[in-house]
């Protein structure tokens, strides 16, 4: 059995487009449904989401939803959801996003912040876990227990050869 965790440093920015692009890529093909972003200020969530949106082949302005709370984005048969919960004041206001009604094999939800939603934010497939490390930052990646897709993107991760200089194991 492989490593339940994909440990990446992102020692710049090129760094970081990279991992956007190979979830982009294993996006497509394990569809997910929910990914969380976790991390303090600054770690780059909205960096990594950027860099997966734009891999999936979204032009133009991507606002970050800090004031909107949601954006939404059509990409082919699948609508892309980028929330920022960093504003939220509690379970009840994430509550009134309505955010369980958009889960769905159709769409895919990013959300950043997600514990300041408690209980009214869907369960992560895959959380990214977005940390300072050295000079850059770094990434964990973990599949939720009873996700085949979430752990088959991992896979996928693991075996990207774009990723390779970037992966580590703690192991």
């Amino acid at each position: 059995m492989s490593n339940p965790e994909l440990h990446v440093l992102l020692p710049d920015p090129a760094a970081t487009d990279a991992l956007g692009a190979a979830i982009a890529r294993a996006l497509s093909r394990s569809r997910p449904q929910v990914l969380h972003l976790r991390g303090e200020l600054g770690a780059g969530k909205t960096a990594l989401v950027r860099s997966v949106l734009r891999s999936l082949g979204i032009g133009g302005l991507i606002r970050s939803p800090t004031y909107t709370l949601i954006e939404t984005y059509a990409c082919g048969d699948l609508t892309l959801l980028h929330v920022d919960l960093y504003r939220i004041s509690g379970e009840s206001a994430a509550e009134e996003l309505g955010l369980r009604d958009w889960v769905g094999p159709d769409a895919l939800m990013l959300v950043e912040w997600p514990e300041r939603g408690g209980a009214a934010v869907p369960p992560a497939d895959l959380t990214v876990m977005l940390s300072y490390a050295q000079q850059g930052r770094s990434a964990r990646l973990g599949a939720r227990e009873r996700s085949g897709a979430a752990a088959q993107m991992l896979e996928e991760l693991r075996n990207d050869t774009s990723l390779g200089a970037y992966l580590y194991n703690f192991a």
